[in-house]
């Protein structure tokens, strides 16, 4: 009894020193103004997940970029652009590193890329949603919206 009481004491020790470690972690990595990301005690994006998607902008440079899989595209301001909306992780760990639009007469084919800062260390591993807005060079009209990452 002895045994299981010390090993659960153990446990309760390491599950907090881990967890003020973390919050630790975080509090000090978004302390500081990060290009893209607000001076406030949590990333833009880590403060958006409980309500509207975290508007963000591309910004190039990541490390490891890859297509991401988009949820909507829905047309804004009489079709000019779009806002594109996805499922993402919380920077500077996940980061919009560029879109890629391609317009035909018939369809535009919007692709994400994501990937993380150079200087990402630790990463909490949280969803969040995100969105940005893309520009077209000819209002959508008729035009399907198709994502370059499902290909």
């Amino acid at each position: 009894m002895r045994t299981i009481r010390r090993t659960a004491a153990t446990v309760a020790t390491l599950l907090i020193a881990i967890a003020g470690t973390a919050s630790a972690s975080v509090a000090s990595a978004s302390a500081g103004p990060v290009s893209g990301t607000p001076a406030s005690h949590l990333p833009a994006s880590f403060a958006a997940s409980a309500g509207a998607p975290a508007p963000v902008k591309p910004r190039g440079g990541t490390v490891d970029p890859h297509k991401v899989k988009w949820t909507s595209a829905k047309p804004i301001r009489n079709g000019g652009y779009l806002r594109v909306t996805w499922w993402s992780g919380v920077e500077p760990c996940t980061v919009l590193d560029r879109v890629r639009v391609k317009e035909t007469r018939r369809k535009v084919t919007v692709t994400l890329y994501e990937g993380r800062d150079k200087d990402a260390q630790m990463c909490v591993m949280i969803a969040v949603q995100k969105s940005t807005i893309v520009k077209l060079r000819a209002p959508l009209g008729d035009r399907r919206v198709v994502d370059g990452a499902a290909r």
